[in-house]
């Protein structure tokens, strides 16, 4: 009887230490200027279809022109107002990260190169909002954000405020001055639902994927905040300078201090806005940013940095020891928008009944960019997988050779 009880006392302390070790794995964070690899065997990963993955990746690689300038120019820039107004870089070749538990188990291209990545700066964008509303710069993201509200003068070498033709028109660039933007809050602009009407950086926000039929570009009706999802570089522009004069300071700066510098990231990682989107804040010249790339401007960024980002938001914000981003938010960001299931915010995609990539776990999200630039997390699995201009209709093909290679 006593031989019994110590086989199952032993028994049980294997079973928790194997627990244990399982646990300590899934919660590496990797240090600044380093990262562990393990070995897809290592990582309950089948080597041979793992490599068949990684090469599906690189055949799939995006049939777009390297050139970054030529390709935005030929795509977005022939709508109205199309021009690039902010700075574009030629991309490299096809790149990815497969990470599992925290450790690096393949990768391909090359994941030190900086290229720009689209409209995976919105999810950027999120965080630093996220951030205000952690630190209660923000109270809620209920809240109007006419509410916070500043005086905002673009910044223009030579400008003069003593034109007679000028006189008795305001000097203040104002966001929210319209009935319809006084009702938009930040949960509605951060899901894209805001509708928020106006022009801004010389781009009206009609002239963004214009409706294909004119007569609807300056006449058509504003569904009401929170009813109608769009997808418009014009609104998240605009948020993007709302949430600078909530910060006072440039949201680069805000990143790189709360969140970069934090998770270990890379020194070469830049933000940039356009040529004309300066503006005067506390005597201090600022560009106000941009949050995707297709005028120019947004995140330029490695694979690596991107990857670290990923990780983060796959441990629901936090890394080490540290809340970087409350799971406050990370529950808001990862709530499905009503109107649009697969969306919660900015640049959040999620896999709403699997509705986003059939091969996937529904629990699965990703931020996205032109490109195609993706960064996958699979709680389900602890993976996290960064992909790099690949066909935007190869993702779900890629995802599901992945997963058939996992072993448990």
């Amino acid at each position: 009887m006593l031989h019994k009880q110590l086989t199952f006392t032993v028994a049980v302390l294997f079973f928790f230490a194997a627990i244990h070790v399982t646990y300590a794995q899934s919660n590496y964070f990797p240090p600044a200027g380093s990262w562990d690899r393990r070995t897809p065997e290592q990582a309950k990963l089948d080597p041979a279809k793992l490599k068949e993955a990684i090469n599906f990746a690189i055949a799939s690689e995006a049939k777009g022109p390297r050139s970054q300038e030529l390709g935005l120019t030929q795509s977005f820039g022939q709508a109205p107002f199309g021009e690039l107004v902010g700075p574009t870089k030629d991309r490299g070749d096809a790149t990815g990260i497969i990470i599992r538990n925290g450790y690096i188990v393949a990768e391909c291209g090359d994941p030190l190169r900086v290229d720009m990545t689209h409209s995976v700066t919105k999810s950027f964008l999120s965080t630093v909002v996220g951030v205000a509303f952690d630190r209660k710069l923000i109270r809620s993201l209920q809240d109007k954000v006419v509410d916070y509200n500043a005086p905002v003068v673009v910044y223009q070498p030579g400008q003069r405020y003593d034109v007679g033709e000028r006189f008795g028109s305001s000097s203040f660039l104002d966001l929210f001055a319209t009935d319809h933007n006084r009702k938009i809050t930040w949960e509605t602009m951060l899901r894209q639902t805001s509708d928020w009407e106006g022009t801004l950086w010389g781009k009206p926000d009609w002239a963004d994927r214009p409706d294909r039929d004119s007569s609807k570009w300056l006449n058509r009706q504003h569904g009401e905040p929170g009813t109608a999802y769009e997808y418009n570089d014009v609104r998240v522009n605009a948020l993007a300078l709302a949430a600078l004069n909530v910060w006072r300071k440039p949201l680069p700066q805000v990143l790189k201090e709360n969140i970069m510098d934090e998770i270990g990231a890379s020194n070469t990682w830049r933000w940039y806005g356009y040529e004309n989107s300066y503006v005067v804040i506390d005597g201090q010249i600022m560009q106000s940013v941009s949050g995707g790339g297709h005028w120019g401007g947004g995140m330029f960024i490695n694979a690596y940095d991107m990857a670290r980002f990923g990780l983060l938001t796959a441990r629901n914000g936090k890394w080490g020891n540290k809340q970087l981003l409350s799971t406050e938010f990370i529950r808001q960001a990862k709530t499905p928008t009503p109107v649009q299931p697969t969306y919660g915010f900015m640049n959040w995609f999620l896999n709403t009944d699997k509705k986003l990539y059939a091969n996937a776990p529904a629990s699965a999200f990703v931020h996205v960019g032109n490109g195609t630039n993706i960064v996958y997390i699979d709680p389900d699995n602890d993976l996290v997988i960064v992909v790099r201009w690949i066909e935007n209709n190869k993702i779900n093909e890629f995802i599901g050779k992945v997963l058939a290679s996992l072993k448990n």
